[in-house]
């Protein structure tokens, strides 16, 4: 097929918790957006509808020796394949076929059956072994694993992994396939042989941070903060905890389903009262959202290293950002854990949709500078304050960023 046709479908390809209905998400967001209809096929929605039937989320179900589930999961298959081509023939420009897709055999019926218009293999790659695991912890929440325990359900989902692994083939031969490192949004490989629609446009959403609404928020006030002292791992004053009640108030209507923290109690203690008005919201420390390690002056006012630590104090006056403090970090060194941060909130939100980042001052300052252009030496006075969020909205199609207020009044 040389021709150009202005119907595509796309095929997702790659292991349970790649991030690949992440993806099929986002390219339907902007598709719709942009006036193409878009509808995703999702193998899991089939099965699971079964799930009272069989115990479809047993890792057994998805043994390539079990020949009954073999077949019983081709025919799941078969179901989205034709819904997906009569889509397309109708009313539909594009179809995304959201499953594992992991074989050369699943791939080959795809191609076989899906003849009529171009198909865009998309492969997810991500081999962090953490953020994996975080994922699959998230989705063994689902109901289907509501009757057996957590420990339960994330053994058998990692069993189902390792059977897919067993048939797993990368794309290579295909016509048409893009090969993604799906965490860090970047493009292995890939490999153009038609003239495919839209395709400029799927590789730069592929490439890019899509940020619906991104609520960027610091810790309320500290013992810390009040006696001007850095690091350490204070708590909450009441004016503090007054002021996370004040965000929760705020963010009521919103929906957040996880409010990305550091692992410091601060912001976890800010973040306690927004999930406790939410429905099904969980709270996930990362630890590169962590504050800036100050190392031997950990717990110090800026007085104390002034008059104490003087040639601590002027050096890092002179150049703020490229400091680094004495067996400690510096905002230089905090760029790329940052960066990693804010894949790994992405990632695990799975739609770009409200995501919430509770962190601290310098933290946040690097969090900004990925979506503002700062010269560096500007970075460690971005404003930061306490009472007030940023509201951030980066997609193809529309950039928004603004600072809120979120309490009525002042808070004493």
């Amino acid at each position: 097929m040389t021709t150009k046709d202005e119907k595509l479908y796309i095929v997702m390809v790659g292991l349970p918790s790649q991030g690949k209905s992440t993806i099929a998400y986002r390219l339907k967001d902007i598709f719709t957006k942009n006036d193409i209809p878009t509808r995703i096929f999702n193998n899991g929605q089939i099965r699971r509808q079964y799930a009272r039937l069989k115990n479809t989320w047993e890792a057994e179900f998805f043994n390539p020796g079990n020949n009954a589930a073999v077949e019983l999961r081709k025919r799941f298959a078969m179901i989205n394949i034709n819904w997906a081509k009569k889509y397309v023939n109708t009313k539909g420009e594009v179809a995304i076929l959201d499953a594992t897709n992991v074989s050369s055999d699943r791939r080959r019926l795809l191609i076989d059956r899906l003849n009529d218009h171009p198909i865009l293999f998309i492969e997810c790659i991500n081999n962090d072994e953490e953020i994996v695991d975080m994922s699959i912890a998230m989705k063994v929440k689902a109901p289907e694993f509501a009757d057996v325990t957590e420990e339960e359900a994330v053994r058998e989902f990692k069993k189902r992994i390792e059977y897919y692994r067993m048939i797993y083939a990368p794309l290579s031969d295909e016509r048409n396939f893009i090969r993604m490192d799906s965490l860090h949004n970047r493009i292995i490989d890939e490999k153009l042989t038609d003239q495919l629609p839209l395709y400029s446009r799927i590789r730069d959403c592929l490439v890019t941070d899509v940020v619906k609404s991104l609520f960027l928020i610091r810790h309320t006030e500290t013992f810390f903060n009040v006696e001007d002292r850095i690091g350490g791992d204070s708590d909450l004053t009441p004016k503090g905890i007054e002021q996370a009640h004040a965000l929760a108030r705020f963010f009521r209507n919103k929906k957040i389903s996880y409010i990305f923290t550091s692992e410091k109690k601060r912001t976890i203690q800010t973040a306690e009262p927004i999930r406790a008005l939410q429905q099904d919201c969980t709270i996930v420390p990362l630890k590169e959202f962590n504050e800036i390690y100050s190392g031997i002056c950990e717990g110090m006012s800026y007085d104390e290293i002034q008059r104490f630590m003087p040639d601590v104090y002027s050096a890092r006056k002179a150049d703020k950002y490229n400091y680094i403090y004495p067996d400690g970090e510096g905002y230089i060194t905090m760029k790329e854990r940052t960066r990693i941060g804010i894949k790994k909130a992405f990632y695990l939100n799975r739609k770009p949709d409200n995501i919430m980042i509770i962190g601290h001052r310098a933290v946040n300052r690097m969090i900004l500078s990925h979506f503002l252009y700062r010269r560096q030496e500007d970075v460690p006075y971005i404003y930061v304050p306490q009472d007030k969020f940023y509201h951030i909205v980066a997609t193809q199609d529309r950039k928004v960023f603004e600072l809120r207020r979120y309490q009525q009044g002042r808070i004493r």
